[in-house]
């Protein structure tokens, strides 16, 4: 989504969103500066193309990493991904059986948890809503006697109701307050163009006009911001025209959505459309394999990051696209994704073959943790790589909780689990290097990867420019993907150590101090970390036991003389 700078100005801050579209600019070159190499160009890459040179030249043949990519779908058949898409190499496609018998029929390219017989789910509620739609009979019903026995029972959702309460009635407010603004700035775009009169929109041109209606008024006001906007500014009335109602659709389409169902306490998509008892996290088999889903833009865009194929004009490619294959798995919705799906989706994913599984996403309050790091326990146990976005809200986490996270506590010294790597998002300015939207801190944030301005696949063959903690995590799945795919018997941890260790390391505007690894990814430098330090030690150790395996098959054969 845009950065919505004109309705900004009338509103204060802006509240980033997960995904935000951005102009593109004209430079050819920008379409892949998250593949540069900072040593020779300054800006804040990851050095791909070095880091296969690197690989390649040790001699080492690459295997194709599976990436799940659990998020809001893919649209599988884009010409920049179809290449590279994962395909269930056990399931026949479209017969209607479960031809592998994991639970799940017809999951040719992956599964969607957020659907069922009657349909998809395109806009749910967020988390917040839930908590407090389930919790306020309980700590705050009609009888206040047992309101208190519930709050002293359940001192731990006593909390996290009180919690979601807060940010449910801010959120809710801001959602009807933006739609509003959104709808008024909309409404107004006609008296802009009437204003302008044919002229372009330059701050002598606004000189000279002189409304004479409240609506005129209005729309002067809009134009008087709009005029400091470099997309527009010097622009014709008819560009002018295009790019405000772009601008006001994004708005729109995002606030009018959650002002009337992702903050109502009254809507719940979940039964009719999913079918599922949702309060049971021991249910699995439920969904269907539409993979796209009714909006698959944040997913498609988050996959061709990881293995997007150049692929006609377009020059864009993922950081893996040599290399890896996308799984997806869909359990984001317009709104916040459920504990249940995420740990399903995360098990799913784990046990069809995904060696690293992507999460750009995120919340503030998860009354199902439990499940879902019981799911990342399991991924631990089968050697499978979580990365994840440290989301968009511009907070220091160790403050600002965003699930699911790998720390049980914001007071534990280390996380409970070892194969999960948190992702902060920079830009490609190294004057400032953190992108503004993107979380940070120095424990539980492990990584920067560039998150702004990143080009990509979205639904129906196009490509767009989208900037977020969303985009950034895959660049780091990516990145690892390539070094997995040829050190095949890394371990996650081993991977998380090359990247946070040989990371291009900065102090300005204070970045030393917003991660673990204190700068941006550098996927060949942790290759060569990688190859000196764990695979090529781990090969040594291996031929070194050779001679003993012969030495004990040759006893073995004396002794059976023997007999």
């Amino acid at each position: 989504m845009k950065k919505l700078l004109i309705a900004a100005a009338f509103y204060g801050s802006f509240a980033m969103i997960a995904a935000q579209t951005v102009a593109p600019e004209n430079d050819k070159d920008l379409k892949t500066w998250y593949h540069k190499d900072f040593s020779k160009t300054k800006v804040y890459g990851v050095n791909t193309e070095n880091a296969y040179k690197f690989l390649e030249s040790k001699g080492l043949k690459p295997k194709s990493v599976v990436v799940a990519v659990l998020d809001s779908g893919v649209e599988v058949d884009h010409p920049g991904l179809l290449k590279n898409m994962w395909k269930n190499p056990n399931e026949i496609p479209n017969n209607g059986k479960d031809d592998d018998g994991n639970g799940y029929i017809d999951d040719v390219y992956g599964w969607n948890f957020l659907g069922g017989k009657n349909g998809d789910i395109d806009v749910d509620n967020m988390e917040v809503t839930r908590v407090v739609k389930k919790y306020k009979p309980l700590f705050e019903g009609d009888d206040s006697t047992k309101n208190k026995e519930n709050q002293a029972k359940m001192p731990d959702e006593f909390s996290m109701y009180m919690k979601s309460k807060q940010l449910f009635t801010e959120k809710s407010e801001e959602a009807r307050q933006r739609l509003q603004l959104y709808t008024m700035i909309n409404n107004s775009i006609p008296d802009m163009i009437k204003l302008l009169n044919g002229k372009n929109l330059t701050k002598e041109t606004l000189a000279s006009i002189k409304p004479s209606t409240q609506q005129e008024a209005m729309a002067m006001q809009v134009l008087a911001q709009a005029v400091n906007d470099p997309e527009i500014t010097g622009k014709p009335a008819p560009e002018v025209e295009k790019y405000m109602t772009a601008q006001m659709k994004e708005g729109l389409d995002h606030f009018k959505p959650q002002a009337e169902k992702s903050y109502n306490l009254d809507f719940d998509p979940r039964k009719e459309i999913v079918g599922d008892n949702y309060d049971d996290y021991s249910e699995k088999s439920y969904g269907n394999n539409h993979y796209e889903g009714p909006d698959a833009k944040h997913g498609t865009h988050v996959a061709g990051i990881i293995a997007g194929l150049a692929n006609g004009s377009e020059t864009q490619y993922g950081v893996a696209s040599r290399v890896a294959k996308i799984m997806t798995v869909r359990a984001v919705p317009d709104g916040d994704e459920r504990d249940k799906d995420v740990a399903n989706a995360v098990r799913y994913a784990v046990d069809n073959g995904a060696k690293i599984l992507n999460m750009s996403f995120g919340k503030p309050v998860s009354p199902g943790k439990n499940v879902v790091w019981d799911a990342f326990k399991y991924a631990e146990s089968k050697g499978v790589l979580l990365v994840k976005a440290a989301g968009n809200e511009n907070e220091n986490i160790a403050e600002h909780q965003y699930y699911p996270t790998n720390f049980k506590s914001q007071s534990d010294e280390k996380p409970f689990i070892n194969n999960m790597i948190v992702v902060g998002a920079n830009t490609n300015n190294a004057e400032m290097l953190k992108a503004g939207f993107s979380n940070f801190d120095a424990k539980m944030v492990d990584v920067f990867a560039p998150g702004d301005k990143i080009y990509s696949t979205v639904p129906d063959g196009k490509y767009e420019y989208l900037q977020g903690t969303s985009m950034a995590s895959p660049v780091v799945a990516g990145a690892a993907a390539v070094m997995l795919a040829y050190m095949p018997n890394l371990k996650p941890e081993q991977i998380i150590e090359s990247l946070v260790k040989t990371s291009n390391v900065t102090a300005t505007n204070g970045f030393d101090k917003l991660s673990r690894s204190n700068g941006v990814i550098d996927v060949a430098k942790a290759s060569e970390y990688a190859y000196s330090n764990f695979y090529k030690a781990d090969s040594s150790s291996k031929s070194t036991k050779k001679p003993a395996t012969q030495k004990k098959k040759l006893s073995k054969t004396i002794d059976r003389s023997k007999l």
